[in-house]
């Protein structure tokens, strides 16, 4: 009796602090303290699930430690090494793996059913069906994304004409085969448990397969809910209240973020999975004439900076690769001592994941307060006498707004050419992830600066330092 109390009161501790830490998580001042309290929890309810083998005839204690022992090190090691550029990708990895969990543990019952060593009614069949079915696209979907932010992938090279109708036939033969399973139980048989699970493998990698690079930010969090809620549903098999409560946790918030993204992006969820945006279109050609490209130099850059009254920096995942940013905060600083007031215009989906620019930048230990969500950021570049880009692209696409013809018409975008003047740090005039042409780059306010971005911000440190 006494076990069970202290097991309960530990998932209770570890669900509310799962709670806290997620509330924490909701601004980058306080981000790195939820996680840590979060973290805490998770600790916890370790420390409680290693007492149960205590109270029953078994003892796990090696897989325990053994499971332990493996993640620990290949999550310190990740940890580590992993890249601010990389940050999207052991996301997609680490989210994956999650749902391949979901995908062992609900396999694990069906072996059990189908031996005979375990019964199930409908309520236990459907939830593990549901488990597969989720916690499958959940993991060969986020290994795919994984494979395409990492540029291992070529979008080309695995989706085809009508892709999304083969996916439609292909989630409809999923459902028809979890129908009959659940109707027939035990007469249906292991193999075919075993070929369901296997289609919704393969499904998951076919349903991210289409979805074109731009779309990557809300296909993340998605999936990020998918193996929220493949958590849950294992929870439920296993009477686990506090796997319970943190897959609805990560399932709630996945959903709710993909929405606000969506909504930023002003597309429906419909329209990302099987719009393709970002997959090669290309907006209405420019005129010729428009084509023109004015280049500044760095002296005249600094200048400008220097003697400005307001700046906007607009980063882009162009900064992540270049890892940029804490260059670009010494930048900041010395405007900040010149009196100039400096804010950064941050875009939903900017970067590679949700949230990536507010990573990178808490990362250089810039201020939050001068963060600047789209539609503060869009009045502050309205009264901005710099706008400096640095690595972004089709966020700040004008195209969004005034070409029918773009893939992107009707995405909200950051409205840089109201600024007085616009500087673009680029390493060449190549598309960005998206693929589409960008009139901004050609515009009469707009002054190009070509080269790496850290480079670029480092040199332009050393001219603003002369004056």
């Amino acid at each position: 009796m006494a076990f069970n109390f202290f097991i309960n009161l530990s998932y209770m501790v570890g669900a509310i602090a799962f709670v806290w830490g997620l509330r924490l998580l909701s601004s980058p001042d306080s981000a790195r303290r939820g996680n840590i309290i979060a973290g805490l929890g998770m600790g916890v309810a370790i420390i409680a699930t290693m007492i149960i083998p205590l109270t029953g005839a078994s003892n796990n204690y090696p897989w325990i430690f053994g499971a332990l022992l493996i993640g620990g090190i290949a999550g310190t090691l990740a940890a580590k090494r992993v890249q601010m550029t990389a940050m999207p990708q052991m996301v997609s990895i680490f989210n994956g793996l999650g749902g391949a969990c979901a995908v062992v543990l609900a396999m694990a019952e069906m072996v059990h059913f189908y031996d005979g060593t375990k019964t199930m009614d409908g309520a236990e069949m459907s939830t593990v069906l549901f488990t597969l079915l989720i916690g499958g696209v959940a993991f060969t979907g986020s290994m795919l994304a994984y494979g395409k932010l990492e540029g291992l992938i070529d979008d080309r090279k695995v989706t085809f004409p009508k892709h999304n109708i083969v996916n439609l036939v292909m989630l409809a033969v999923a459902l028809v085969m979890a129908g009959f399973l659940y109707i027939e139980g035990i007469e249906a048989g292991l193999p075919l448990a075993i070929a369901f699970m296997v289609l919704t493998l393969i499904y998951g990698f076919s349903f991210v397969a289409p979805i074109g690079g731009a779309d990557m930010p809300v296909v993340i969090s998605l999936l990020n809910s998918f193996t929220g809620l493949s958590a849950a549903a294992a929870g439920i098999l296993y009477d686990s209240q506090f796997m319970l409560v943190g897959g609805i946790l990560v399932g709630a918030s996945g959903t709710i973020l993909t929405v606000l993204m969506c909504n930023a992006m002003n597309r429906s969820l419909l329209n990302v999975l099987i719009g393709n945006f970002g997959g090669g279109g290309t907006s209405a050609a420019l005129a010729s004439g428009d084509q023109v490209v004015r280049e500044v130099t760095l002296n005249d850059a600094a200048i400008q900076l220097y003697y400005s009254q307001s700046v906007v920096f607009v980063p882009g995942y162009g900064l992540a690769v270049a890892q940029a940013q804490k260059v670009c905060k010494e930048v900041d600083d010395i405007l900040s001592k010149n009196g100039v007031d400096v804010k950064y215009a941050i875009h939903p989906v900017a970067g590679r994941m949700p949230g990536h620019m507010n990573v990178l930048l808490a990362e250089a230990d810039v201020p939050y307060p001068k963060l600047l969500d789209l539609e503060d950021a869009n009045a502050a570049l309205a009264n901005a006498d710099v706008a400096i880009i640095v690595g972004a692209n089709d966020v700040v696409n004008p195209a969004a707004e005034d070409d029918p013809g773009s893939p992107i018409y009707g995405m909200p975008v950051l409205r840089v050419w109201e600024a007085k003047t616009v500087i673009v740090l680029k390493r060449s005039m190549r598309a960005g992830y998206a693929g589409i042409e960008n009139p901004l780059f050609f515009h009469n306010r707009t002054r190009m600066l070509f080269g790496d971005a850290k480079d670029t911000l480092s040199n332009l440190t050393s001219e603003l330092k002369t004056l």
